[in-house]
């Protein structure tokens, strides 16, 4: 199952992500006290399962070996992010994994490792990243934003109706019965899918 990941350093040539397990990937980045970003993407080789996705985790090496500190997710909704990572080797990290540790003894002094572990998507998306990667998670917070209110604005668009004003002349009014089957229809593809609004063709 190699080929389904890559990694991306700025100013270097793209990684290739290596199993270790049948859900666990890795791959080293040499010389990496100083990368300040790191983009983590799927090939397109193969998807994941339907309800799978893939979390992200990077450490740098310690004399104990060294837990992960976890950087968000990827999934075939979203199949590539970027991650700041500047900062973290200089705190703490709380994440362990057997496979991944075994990997890391054949790895060289002022590498950094990636990780990747395949597992639900329900299981993801409510981990707390790592402090100091929120740039990142901050434009899809943006896109997520702009998306879902221009859907909002389309949606109720097509209810306006124009009424005479009192004061002269007419307006558009939109009801509130609008506002609310737009609630009740978001609501449900959230539901059934939280990424379904990436593929919102809102022009």
């Amino acid at each position: 199952m190699s080929g389904i990941f890559g990694v991306i350093v700025s100013g270097r040539t793209p990684i290739e992500v290596v199993p270790v397990s049948d859900t666990e990937f890795t791959c080293e980045i040499v010389n990496a006290d100083a990368i300040n970003h790191v983009v983590v993407f799927l090939t397109g080789a193969q998807p994941f399962p339907d309800g799978i996705g893939g979390s992200v985790y990077i450490r740098w090496p310690t004399q104990d070996g060294g837990n992960w500190h976890y950087l968000g997710f990827i999934c075939n909704e979203k199949p590539s992010a970027i991650y700041k990572v500047a900062q973290l080797h200089k705190s703490d990290a709380s994440h362990s994994f057997s496979q991944f540790d075994n990997q890391m003894q054949l790895y060289s002094s002022g590498s950094a490792q990636i990780g990747i572990n395949a597992e639900s998507l329900s299981d993801i998306t409510g981990r707390q990243a790592a402090d100091g990667t929120q740039a990142s998670q901050q434009s899809t917070l943006v896109e997520f934003a702009e998306k879902m209110i221009r859907n909002l604005i389309n949606h109720t668009e097509s209810f306006s109706v124009r009424l005479p004003n009192p004061s002269g002349g007419s307006l558009e009014y939109i009801p509130v019965s609008a506002f609310q089957s737009w609630y009740n229809s978001f609501s449900r593809r959230f539901q059934a899918n939280p990424y379904f609004w990436r593929s919102l063709n809102n022009s």
